[in-house]
């Protein structure tokens, strides 16, 4: 079982234990905005599970049907964590909205707060180690799954906060509010995550700065080639293509050629797990004097 398979399956199991700990906290206290914060762990919970089938998926190695591999399952992963962060962010906005008409009281529980300020410590941990893990592998569903944790830990502290100041100034429609605010920033983080998943599905480059440093390797390590041009890249979960050309002396034999591209290559792939390079070689006549310049 790989590290990443580890921490998804870990996700599932904090993400339960921290469920259980917001319900609670709402029992002790009534409060629609800590019931809220409760709704969101049920999806953190089930994002886990997806995160977990797709990061399973993903690992498949190529086959004669998937000759590039499995690694885009992990987009599907975060494309359906974000539409569940959307799904409860409408039932959030339910919830609020009935108890802004009907207001009910808060019983002021020191254990209720208390539970819930332990949760949000769980889950803040839990997050930092997820999205280390998911950087570290290159796995999206991973980092996708540990940003939406952030967003979670980030509401909890601010709901926690406001129900302290229902109780203390006895204004309870705030409560109400809180709940609407939880569900506006789940929203904005649901809508970030089906963003960047379905820009992973539609081919997007690289982010500038490894496109910055691709172009450097090749420059740096192409030593006996004229340059390097139409330079493409992508990403598929935690696989980086990159297509280009290069341009050698007419001169230069098949042999002399291909120690080239291997040396590019060998470079790429110490600085950048998951590189996946494609190289055409093309004789001096075909330089288009722009690109990448060899050093």
């Amino acid at each position: 079982m790989t590290k990443t398979t580890k921490i998804a399956l870990g996700s599932i199991a904090v993400g339960a234990l921290v469920l259980g700990l917001k319900y609670a906290a709402f029992l002790y206290t009534g409060s629609i905005a800590l019931y809220s914060d409760a709704l969101e762990s049920i999806v953190n919970v089930a994002s886990s599970i997806a995160t977990l089938a797709a990061v399973w998926f993903a690992q498949r190695p190529a086959d004669s049907n998937h000759p590039y591999g499995h690694d885009k399952a992990e987009y599907f992963g975060a494309v359906v964590v974000g539409v569940m962060i959307v799904v409860t962010a409408l039932s959030i906005f339910r919830e609020a909205w009935l108890s802004f008409q009907s207001p009910v009281n808060i019983a002021n529980s020191p254990l209720g707060l208390g539970l819930n300020g332990v949760a949000s410590v769980i889950n803040g941990f839990w997050a930092y180690l997820v999205i280390r893990t998911g950087r570290q592998d290159g796995s999206p569903a991973l980092v996708a799954d540990g940003k939406h944790l952030v967003t979670d830990v980030v509401s909890s502290v601010g709901v926690l906060i406001g129900v302290f100041l229902v109780i203390v100034t006895g204004i309870q429609k705030l409560d109400s509010i809180l709940a609407f605010l939880v569900g506006i920033n789940i929203l904005w983080s649901g809508w970030h995550l089906v963003k960047e998943s379905v820009g992973g599905l539609m081919d997007e480059a690289v982010e500038p700065q490894l496109l910055s440093m691709i172009r450097e390797l090749i420059s740096e390590h192409a030593e006996g080639a004229l340059e390097a041009h139409d330079l493409k890249t992508r990403h598929s979960g935690r696989a980086v293509f990159m297509e280009f050309h290069l341009v050698v002396p007419g001169s230069m034999t098949v042999d002399e050629a291909h120690t080239i591209c291997d040396r590019i290559e060998e470079a790429i792939k110490e600085k950048i797990s998951g590189a996946r390079i494609t190289i055409h070689v093309e004789p001096d006549h075909e330089a288009e004097h722009r690109g990448i310049v060899v050093l």
